[in-house]
């Protein structure tokens, strides 16, 4: 078991908080109130550098450019050829991550790259390593404040995430350094902005009005996954609320989506 691939983690203590919003999308409605148990959860997402050592360990493809998922598909042509650009400076030289982009949070990866490195991750550490659930995320995200738009609070703020502020930057701006943006009430960074994350969940509209009452575990089965925080290219605010749940096809990936793991004990 090796230590040194440890990520550092912080303790999200257990109790309860008030999950999703009443002045957003319908799907965050209603507002309950989640108990969540104890977790650690990394402070970072898992970074370009992190991933290469499950890459080099396991013969795991490499992030790149793939079969197209069905959300780049469906545009046709046009938005093929734009993800094909757009991706091109995330893609691995074999299993080397691109230059300068080390300490980034990996990209390109899907919901079943993400469980693969969780099980490497647990095999290789003796902890038992995986994505958090939906109500962890969100519970992490908030940072122990109630009821807030943001980690931060309810005011947008440039300074505070990676986001898209001006769409005519799209072809220029991408992925910051983890944790270069202040840390939120639990010491987790880029909770908003910088990557989508993946969680556990399959996606249910309606879930929250049926939900359970202690750590629920989302729906059993679905045909849709949840990624949760926004990321670089959004720019729509709305989606780096803590409550955002967005939704998309299981065979997703992006230069926009990554991942980062949580622990029971």
């Amino acid at each position: 078991m090796s230590n040194d691939l440890l990520p550092e983690l912080a303790l999200i203590p257990g109790g309860e908080f008030l999950m999703g919003s009443d002045d957003a999308e319908e799907d965050e409605r209603p507002v309950h109130r989640v108990h969540v148990d104890d977790f650690f959860m990394a402070v970072q997402p898992v970074t370009n550098a992190e991933y290469a050592r499950f890459v080099r360990d396991t013969g795991h493809r490499p992030p790149a450019i793939y079969e197209l998922p069905l959300v780049v598909t469906a545009g046709g042509a046009e938005r093929e050829n734009a993800f094909r650009q757009t991706g091109a400076p995330y893609v691995w030289d074999d299993v080397s991550p691109p230059d300068g982009r080390a300490d980034h949070p990996v990209t390109l990866v899907r919901y079943d790259d993400a469980v693969a490195y969780c099980a490497w991750l647990s095999a290789s550490t003796g902890r038992l390593f995986r994505l958090p659930t939906e109500a962890e995320w969100e519970k992490a995200s908030r940072g122990g404040v109630e009821s807030k738009r943001y980690p931060w609070g309810d005011r947008l703020d440039r300074n505070m995430s990676n986001f898209l502020a001006d769409p005519a930057m799209k072809g220029t701006q991408g992925t910051t350094r983890c944790g270069i943006y202040p840390a939120n009430g639990y010491g987790l960074f880029d909770m908003a902005g910088n990557v989508w994350e993946w969680v556990q969940d399959w996606y249910e509209p309606t879930f929250y009005a049926r939900s359970p009452a202690r750590n629920p575990n989302g729906p059993p089965s679905g045909h849709l996954r949840v990624l949760r925080g926004g990321a670089w290219l959004v720019v729509d605010v709305r989606m780096l609320s803590c409550s955002h749940r967005h939704k998309v096809p299981a065979d997703t990936y992006s230069y926009a989506i990554g991942f980062r793991v949580a622990c029971t004990s």
